[in-house]
C-alpha cells in the first residue's frame, strides 16, 4: 500500500474510443458519428412477431432495462446515423443535447479540440476525465492511468493529456497542479498461444517465464501512458 493513510494506490485502466475520446481515427468518425453509435448502446427493444422493432424503454442505460431486450447495436451493428432516421429518431433530442455538451468553448486547440466535417469543433477528450483527474487529486490519490486501446488515437490522446497537464485546458486550469508524467510513446500488447508480449520503447517484456511479469510492470508504473491491446487476439 501507498498513498496518504496506508490507501491502496489506484492504477486506473482506461478504454478509449467511446469512453474517454468521442472519435475513432481507425473508422473515421467523429463527435457526431461516434455518440450515435453509443446511443445505439444504450437503447433497448426487440423485434416483434412483424419483424419490427419495438422499443422496450424510452431512457438509455448500460444494462437492459428488462429480461429479453437487446441492444440496437447488438441487433443490427454500428449505426452513425442511428438518430437520423428509423427507429433511433425517437432518441435524437438526446443526442443534439448531449452533442452541444461536447462542444468546444472559445478558439479550438490543436490538441485539445478536434473538428467534425461540419465545422463545429467539439473537445476531443471528455471533460468528465479531467474532473476525474483532478478529483483524484484533491483526494490525495496516489494514482497512474493505463489507456487501453485496439485503435490508432494513443498518440494523440497522449499528446492531448500532456497539454492539459500543462495548464492549456482553458476549463481546467489547475491540471497543472497535478504531477503527472505523461509518456508519450504508446506501448504494444500482442498475444498468441505461447505468451503474451509488451513493448513499449527500449522496454520488452513477455509471459513465457513469468505470468505475473505484466501485472507487476502495470502495477509500477508512474504517470499516464497507454498500450495498443491485439485486436486479432
Amino acid at each position: 500500500m501507498s498513498g496518504r493513510a496506508g490507501r491502496r494506490r489506484l492504477v486506473l485502466h482506461v478504454d478509449l474510443n467511446n469512453t474517454v475520446v468521442a472519435a475513432d481515427a481507425v473508422s473515421g468518425l467523429g463527435p457526431r458519428e461516434a455518440l450515435n453509435i453509443f446511443l445505439s448502446t444504450a437503447t433497448w427493444g426487440r423485434e416483434g412477431a412483424d419483424g419490427e422493432w419495438q422499443w422496450m424503454s424510452d431512457r438509455p442505460s448500460l444494462r437492459a432495462p428488462c429480461p429479453g431486450a437487446v441492444s440496437y447495436y447488438c441487433r443490427y451493428g454500428r449505426a452513425q446515423d442511428f438518430t437520423e432516421s428509423g427507429p433511433g429518431q425517437r432518441f435524437s433530442s438526446l443526442h443534439a443535447q448531449h452533442l452541444r455538451l461536447l462542444e468546444w468553448p472559445g478558439e479550438p486547440h490543436r490538441e485539445l479540440s478536434v473538428q467534425d466535417g461540419h465545422g463545429k469543433h467539439y473537445h476531443f477528450i471528455l471533460p468528465s476525465f479531467f474532473r476525474l483527474l483532478d478529483a483524484l487529486h484533491r483526494n490525495g490519490r496516489d494514482f497512474a492511468v493505463i489507456f487501453r486501446t485496439f485503435g490508432t488515437d494513443l498518440p494523440r490522446t497522449l499528446l492531448a493529456l500532456r497539454s492539459a497537464l500543462a495548464g492549456q485546458h482553458s476549463q481546467f486550469p489547475a491540471l497543472r497542479d497535478l504531477a503527472l508524467p505523461v509518456v508519450l510513446t504508446p506501448g504494444q500488447i500482442r498475444c498468441s498461444k505461447r505468451e503474451v508480449v509488451l513493448k513499449r520503447g527500449a522496454e520488452r517484456l513477455t509471459t513465457r517465464e513469468d505470468g505475473r511479469k505484466l501485472y507487476d510492470y502495470f502495477s509500477s508504473l508512474e504517470g499516464i501512458g497507454g498500450f495498443q491491446d491485439h485486436f486479432d487476439w
